[in-house]
């Protein structure tokens, strides 16, 4: 081959290559979410949470999660969490709310949002953090794996990270409706169906086992319900008289058939606008 044929060869492959991700701007904002094709961290100017006094009937998971963040800030050990458990419950609202009020505090920490199909590209995003100057809460909402679902071995490499470990300034924190991430008919399948079924079944559930912090969301009480709107309303100047609030709020929750922080936050937007009473 001659050496215009390899020169012509090189140029081809340089123009195919991805051009080298330039550092993002982090003084920006306080979030980002990360972005692929191209790779890209696009800040979040305002980020959409309530406060983390609103989070009612969750208070030891506040605690904990606000106590393990603000270790991480402060550049202490902390660990790798896992929110888990039912429906509506504010797991993910109690993370971005934990984040704002860790900032409160004067902490100089970032939040970066992570979608559940860009985790084959979390290596490089690591790379993009462990070189920089600030302190990360990476963030991956409702994570879950199906049957033949390989993204979970990539998370392996955000928990571990491999031999190069994870940067010393990036925490990773998850929220899933599943304790195992797993849904439990596959754990099931893969015991029966496997040549050895047990060490097939403990290189899944062993996932979350990666996880040093497991908290867990459970379905809130009449009582805790009612005192979510009953703060709403509170914090946004909305007023309405307890019977007649206790008497909409049990209907609406009959109406959803379910009871949770979320069914309780579209009721009180419905009570606000019936009010007459912006929320933003």
């Amino acid at each position: 081959m001659t050496s215009k044929a390899l020169k012509r060869i090189a140029e081809a492959l340089e123009r195919m290559a991805p051009a080298p991700l330039a550092a993002p701007e982090f003084g920006a904002a306080d979030a980002f979410v990360w972005h692929t094709e191209p790779d890209r961290l696009e800040p979040v100017p305002q980020v959409n949470r309530i406060d983390l006094k609103l989070l009612v009937g969750i208070d030891r998971s506040r605690d904990t999660l606000l106590s393990n963040t603000l270790q991480f800030a402060r550049g202490l050990p902390a660990n790798n969490a896992l929110l888990w458990g039912a429906r509506g419950m504010g797991k993910s609202s109690i993370v971005k709310a934990v984040h704002a009020e860790v900032r409160t505090q004067g902490q100089d920490l970032k939040l970066v949002e992570l979608q559940r199909e860009d985790l084959p590209s979390v290596g490089r995003l690591l790379n993009l953090l462990r070189g920089a100057p600030h302190r990360f809460v990476l963030f991956c909402d409702d994570l879950s794996f199906s049957h033949d679902d390989q993204h979970y071995k990539s998370l392996k490499a955000v928990l571990d990270g491999g031999i190069e470990g994870r940067p010393e300034n990036v925490l990773f924190y998850a929220t899933s409706n599943r304790r195992h991430l797993m849904p439990r008919d596959m754990i099931e399948n893969e015991r029966s169906t496997s040549i050895n079924p047990s060490e097939a079944v403990e290189e899944k559930v062993s996932l979350s086992d990666r996880f040093g912090l497991w908290l867990g969301f459970h379905p809130c009480s009449q009582d805790e319900y009612l005192a979510m709107i009953r703060g709403y309303c509170t914090e946004h100047g909305v007023e309405i008289d307890d019977e007649t609030l206790w008497a909409e709020a049990i209907e609406w929750q009959a109406t959803r058939g379910a009871r949770s922080g979320r069914v309780a936050w579209q009721y009180f937007l419905d009570l606000a606008g019936r009010k007459g009473v912006k929320v933003g």
